[in-house]
């Protein structure tokens, strides 16, 4: 089963996860910087991708460019891999593609542990995307179990590009941000995406 076929209630009931959601996960990170590049590419290309409005436009002329100026900050401490065939455990059907996989490792050639966060685009409601994001959250820290590479935590982020919706996974417990940030906070979504990346 691919991993944009879990819900939240069956990713919670399969896997036996506790999810928590009241809490502000990433308010007191301090905001990161976009590039000027950036800027300038996101203040031609979200008007593109809102008109169009299909979850590729949104990947490809919001997501992308984030992901990407991010990895160009952080030149030679993370991989980004987008559309990856990401099979991971075929019996939890954890296997799929997923929209952006991040590790900590520099090789770009292949996916190598550990991998540290799954960004999952979405057309519209962020919340529809949590499932799917939690599955290939769990995928990732199997992979990195399987690796010997395992992480205390990893991280997550449901987006439609214009609005993140950030989580984190430790152990058997899920947590969604309380809180949503906006295209318009690109600052301080650099700063939590730095702070996956980095932590």
């Amino acid at each position: 089963m691919a991993y944009n076929k879990f819900t939240l209630n069956k990713v919670q009931k399969q896997f036996g996860l506790t999810l928590e959601s009241r809490l502000p996960l990433f308010r007191q990170i301090v905001a990161g910087e976009a590039s000027a590049r950036l800027v300038k590419l996101l203040d031609d290309f979200v008007p593109i991708a809102v008109a169009v409005d299909t979850e590729k436009a949104r990947s490809e002329w919001i997501v992308a460019p984030i992901l990407g100026d991010l990895r160009l900050q952080l030149a030679g401490k993370m991989s980004l891999f987008s559309g990856i065939n990401f099979q991971v455990d075929s019996k939890q059907q954890l296997t799929g593609f997923c929209d952006f996989l991040i590790s900590r490792s520099p090789n770009q050639l292949t996916v190598a542990a550990p991998v540290v966060a799954i960004a999952e685009a979405k057309k519209g409601d962020v919340m529809e995307g949590l499932g799917q994001a939690i599955a290939t959250m769990i995928a990732a820290q199997k992979f990195n179990e399987q690796e010997e590479h395992p992480l205390e935590v990893i991280y997550g982020a449901s987006t439609s590009g214009t609005v993140w919706k950030f989580l984190k996974l430790i152990g058997q417990t899920a947590y969604v941000d309380s809180d949503e940030y906006h295209i318009s906070q690109l600052n301080k979504i650099m700063g939590i995406l730095t702070h996956m990346v980095l932590n």
